[in-house]
Protein backbone atom coordinates (compact mmCIF):
# COMPACT_ATOMS: atom_id res chain seq x y z
CA UNK A 1 0.00 0.00 0.00
CA UNK A 2 0.55 3.49 -0.80
CA UNK A 3 1.03 6.18 1.97
CA UNK A 4 1.94 10.46 0.99
CA UNK A 5 4.04 11.38 3.93
CA UNK A 6 3.18 15.10 3.54
CA UNK A 7 5.41 18.11 4.77
CA UNK A 8 3.69 21.07 6.43
CA UNK A 9 5.66 24.12 8.14
CA UNK A 10 4.55 27.34 10.11
CA UNK A 11 6.07 30.55 9.13
CA UNK A 12 8.44 30.06 12.45
CA UNK A 13 9.59 26.72 11.30
CA UNK A 14 10.34 27.89 7.64
CA UNK A 15 12.37 31.05 9.58
CA UNK A 16 14.47 28.48 11.72
CA UNK A 17 14.96 26.29 8.70
CA UNK A 18 15.95 29.61 6.55
CA UNK A 19 18.90 30.20 9.61
CA UNK A 20 20.61 26.49 8.83
CA UNK A 21 23.24 26.74 6.55
CA UNK A 22 21.50 24.79 3.60
CA UNK A 23 24.25 22.49 3.15
CA UNK A 24 23.27 20.97 6.47
CA UNK A 25 19.39 21.07 5.79
CA UNK A 26 20.22 19.29 2.36
CA UNK A 27 22.66 16.61 3.81
CA UNK A 28 19.98 15.60 6.46
CA UNK A 29 17.37 15.50 3.80
CA UNK A 30 19.59 13.51 1.72
CA UNK A 31 20.17 11.24 4.25
CA UNK A 32 16.69 10.39 4.64
CA UNK A 33 15.78 9.86 1.44
CA UNK A 34 18.61 7.81 0.96
CA UNK A 35 17.44 5.46 3.93
CA UNK A 36 14.14 4.71 2.17
CA UNK A 37 15.92 4.26 -1.28
CA UNK A 38 17.85 2.22 0.21
CA UNK A 39 14.89 0.20 1.89
CA UNK A 40 12.99 0.09 -1.48
CA UNK A 41 10.17 2.15 -0.47
CA UNK A 42 10.29 5.30 -1.38
CA UNK A 43 8.42 6.21 -4.53
CA UNK A 44 8.58 9.74 -4.87
CA UNK A 45 9.30 12.69 -3.32
CA UNK A 46 9.56 16.53 -4.00
CA UNK A 47 10.00 19.82 -2.16
CA UNK A 48 7.78 22.71 -3.10
CA UNK A 49 8.98 26.39 -4.45
CA UNK A 50 8.25 29.17 -2.27
CA UNK A 51 4.47 30.20 -1.90
CA UNK A 52 4.86 33.57 -3.50
CA UNK A 53 5.37 31.35 -6.82
CA UNK A 54 1.82 29.26 -6.27
CA UNK A 55 -1.46 30.07 -6.75
CA UNK A 56 -5.38 28.82 -5.54
CA UNK A 57 -8.55 28.29 -7.62
CA UNK A 58 -11.22 28.70 -5.09
CA UNK A 59 -14.13 26.82 -6.72
CA UNK A 60 -16.78 28.06 -3.83
CA UNK A 61 -17.35 30.53 -6.68
CA UNK A 62 -18.05 30.18 -10.38
CA UNK A 63 -16.14 31.02 -12.41
CA UNK A 64 -13.41 29.69 -9.50
CA UNK A 65 -11.57 32.93 -7.68
CA UNK A 66 -7.89 32.86 -8.49
CA UNK A 67 -5.50 34.19 -6.14
CA UNK A 68 -2.03 34.49 -6.43
CA UNK A 69 0.26 33.59 -3.68
CA UNK A 70 1.61 34.25 -0.74
CA UNK A 71 -1.03 33.18 0.89
CA UNK A 72 -2.15 35.57 4.09
CA UNK A 73 -4.57 33.67 5.69
CA UNK A 74 -2.67 30.58 5.58
CA UNK A 75 -0.90 29.66 8.97
CA UNK A 76 0.78 26.35 7.70
CA UNK A 77 2.21 25.77 3.88
CA UNK A 78 2.43 22.54 2.21
CA UNK A 79 6.46 22.48 1.36
CA UNK A 80 6.90 19.25 0.05
CA UNK A 81 6.19 15.12 0.15
CA UNK A 82 6.98 11.98 0.04
CA UNK A 83 5.28 8.39 -1.67
CA UNK A 84 6.42 5.64 0.20
CA UNK A 85 5.04 2.10 -0.67
CA UNK A 86 5.22 0.39 2.67
CA UNK A 87 3.56 -2.91 3.59
CA UNK A 88 1.56 -1.31 6.84
CA UNK A 89 -0.15 1.57 8.57
CA UNK A 90 2.62 1.24 11.27
CA UNK A 91 5.75 0.83 8.78
CA UNK A 92 4.45 3.91 7.19
CA UNK A 93 4.39 5.75 10.89
CA UNK A 94 8.01 4.76 11.29
CA UNK A 95 9.57 5.93 7.97
CA UNK A 96 7.48 9.62 8.75
CA UNK A 97 8.96 9.70 12.76
CA UNK A 98 12.23 9.25 10.84
CA UNK A 99 11.97 12.70 9.29
CA UNK A 100 14.50 15.17 10.31
CA UNK A 101 11.57 18.00 10.73
CA UNK A 102 12.34 20.67 13.58
CA UNK A 103 9.65 22.57 15.47
CA UNK A 104 6.63 24.26 13.57
CA UNK A 105 6.57 21.30 10.94
CA UNK A 106 4.25 18.98 10.63
CA UNK A 107 3.81 15.32 8.90
CA UNK A 108 0.77 14.20 7.85
CA UNK A 109 0.53 10.86 6.74
CA UNK A 110 -2.24 9.83 4.41
CA UNK A 111 -2.69 6.45 2.59
CA UNK A 112 -2.91 6.91 -1.16
CA UNK A 113 -6.30 5.21 -2.71
CA UNK A 114 -6.32 3.13 -5.53
CA UNK A 115 -8.73 1.56 -7.73
CA UNK A 116 -9.47 -1.57 -5.01
CA UNK A 117 -10.87 1.31 -3.29
CA UNK A 118 -13.95 1.65 -5.70
CA UNK A 119 -16.41 -0.32 -7.55
CA UNK A 120 -14.32 -2.62 -10.02
CA UNK A 121 -17.68 -2.31 -11.96
CA UNK A 122 -17.43 1.54 -12.33
CA UNK A 123 -15.85 2.76 -16.00
CA UNK A 124 -13.74 5.33 -14.91
CA UNK A 125 -11.94 3.21 -12.41
CA UNK A 126 -11.44 0.86 -15.53
CA UNK A 127 -10.10 3.61 -17.54
CA UNK A 128 -8.03 4.59 -15.34
CA UNK A 129 -6.50 1.22 -14.33
CA UNK A 130 -5.71 0.88 -18.16
CA UNK A 131 -4.05 4.70 -18.04
CA UNK A 132 -1.97 3.38 -15.10
CA UNK A 133 -0.69 0.63 -16.83
CA UNK A 134 -0.06 2.65 -20.49
CA UNK A 135 2.22 4.83 -18.38
CA UNK A 136 4.34 1.44 -16.69
CA UNK A 137 4.84 0.37 -19.73
CA UNK A 138 5.73 3.59 -21.88
CA UNK A 139 8.25 4.07 -18.52
CA UNK A 140 9.96 0.60 -18.92
CA UNK A 141 10.01 1.48 -22.64
CA UNK A 142 11.60 4.90 -22.11
CA UNK A 143 14.36 3.40 -19.34
CA UNK A 144 17.39 2.73 -20.40
CA UNK A 145 17.34 -0.85 -21.95
CA UNK A 146 13.61 -0.61 -22.05
CA UNK A 147 11.25 -2.29 -24.43
CA UNK A 148 8.64 -0.58 -26.11
CA UNK A 149 6.22 -2.80 -26.56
Amino acid sequence: MQYMLIMRADDDAVATYREIPFEQVIEAMGKYNESMMEAGVLIAGEGLSDASEGFVFDFSADPPLVTDGPYGETKELFNGFWILEVSSKEEAAEWASRCPLGPGAKLEVRRVTGPEDFPADNEWVQKEEGWREEQAARKAADAPGGVAG
